[in-house]
């Protein structure tokens, strides 16, 4: 009996920890998504949550209100997603490239403010778990289910809420058809009145500021520090996620449990001693993302227009 219990705990451990590492790829993944369906791929979301969290927790230090972090986060994503907009569809760089110079610029210039305005690793008093109680009564007290699924904090949840807020955008709204447009047929968009060039620079930048808040929910929500490089290529899984997820949100979410929860088993068998090594964990997750990757059914799926450049009079 005692075996049962320990084997349900730590089942129970994996799936909740599993959902909580799961709120940073969510946010920067379906931001990516947005920018993708309307033909702009970023490689730099690395970067842009490297700045976000670095932000975000600096406004967090300094104020003691992580609403405040999320803010900042969020306005210093708009701010490269607009470098990245211009670079890339005003002056049609390669878009490719343009990324991994943004992702470079994140990396140095996170790592230069963090040594010139903190110097030390620093912590702080994020966003606290949510129990959802009525009087007494809290959700998470549940067996198992509360467990589970209601002791998280507040952007885990706005993480998850995004899922149907962005299906009920890209397939409900008039931004969403004007996106899907944009990145399938931009030359039939903009002989309908379509901007291709506005509704690309508002979708790389509200990409941008959920990839800001993405490298925040690390620094004041999952860990409440911030350090040098924190992100672990978090946001080149980010972009995977979206083609693992083919474009679509749910697709999205069930590749970004599937990392969260490959992370959460490793870490969980790092704490158990087990005799697994964690580095065969970690690697599995990637391994799905090549096969998913290289199935041709999802590079059908692909934007039509997806990195190619568009200029009007082109047909």
């Amino acid at each position: 009996m005692t075996g049962e219990l320990t084997i349900l705990a730590i089942i129970l451990g994996i799936a909740h920890s599993g959902i909580r590492l799961a709120t940073p790829y969510l946010f920067a993944a379906i931001g990516e998504m947005f920018g993708q369906r309307s033909g702009v791929l970023n490689l730099g979301v690395e970067g842009i949550m490297l700045m976000g969290a670095f932000f975000g927790f600096y406004a967090t230090f300094q104020t003691g209100s992580p609403w405040l972090g999320v803010l900042a986060a969020l306005v210093v994503g708009l701010l490269m997603g607009l470098i990245m907009a211009v670079v890339s569809i005003t002056f049609q760089a390669e878009q490719g490239i343009s990324g991994i110079g943004l992702f470079m610029f994140g990396l140095g210039m996170s790592s230069l403010l963090f040594k010139t305005m903190l110097g030390t690793v620093e912590g702080v008093d994020g966003f606290s778990e949510l129990r959802f109680c009525v009087g007494s009564f809290c959700l998470a007290d549940i067996p198992i289910v509360g467990t589970v699924f209601f002791n998280h904090s507040i952007l885990t949840y706005i993480a998850y809420a995004l899922v149907p807020i962005s299906l009920w955008i890209l397939n409900k709204t008039t931004w969403g058809l004007k996106i899907r447009s944009v990145g399938q047929t931009p030359e039939a968009a903009d002989s309908l009145g379509v901007s291709v060039t506005a509704v690309r620079y508002a979708s790389v930048m509200f990409g941008s500021a959920l990839a800001g808040v993405a490298g925040a929910s690390l620094s004041i929500s999952l860990l409440g520090i911030f350090q040098e490089n924190m992100t672990n290529g978090i946001g080149f899984i980010a972009v995977a996620l979206v083609y693992f997820g083919s474009w679509r949100p749910v697709g999205v979410l069930i590749g970004a449990l599937l990392f969260s929860t490959i992370n959460s088993l490793q870490l969980w068998a790092q704490v158990l001693d087990l005799p697994i090594p964690s580095d065969v964990a970690v690697m599995l997750p990637y391994l799905l993302t090549i096969v998913a990757l290289a199935l041709p059914f999802r590079r059908a799926l692909q934007p039509a227009a997806l990195t190619k450049p568009f200029e009007r009079g082109e047909t």
